[in-house]
């Protein structure tokens, strides 16, 4: 975490979480908690994703994200810090 207070981490959810709307869910998620960075599907079908803010919402995300969407299954969520993208709001990026 910063000095001030923000904290960036990227995540791998694995699980059933692509083709259940999960990229879609956490755009409008982080969204709304003020976060910015990105979301995208892998090839090994684990959907991954980078979250930037305050630390408080950071950690309220990947909450939520340990739940995701109402048809998404997700079995383990591995999170490690990252460095803050310096980015204004939060995108959906093509598979990797």
């Amino acid at each position: 975490m910063s000095a001030d207070g923000r904290k960036a981490v990227r995540v791998r959810i694995l699980g059933r979480v692509q083709g259940v709307w999960y990229r879609g869910w956490t755009v409008d998620t982080a969204g709304g908690l003020g976060l910015t960075g990105w979301v995208r599907n892998r090839a090994d079908g684990t959907v991954e994703a980078l979250f930037a803010g305050p630390a408080d919402a950071v950690d309220r995300m990947l909450d939520a994200c340990r739940r995701g969407p109402p048809a998404a299954i997700v079995r383990d969520l591995v999170a490690e810090p990252d460095q803050d993208p310096g980015m204004a709001g939060f995108e959906q990026r093509p598979t990797l």
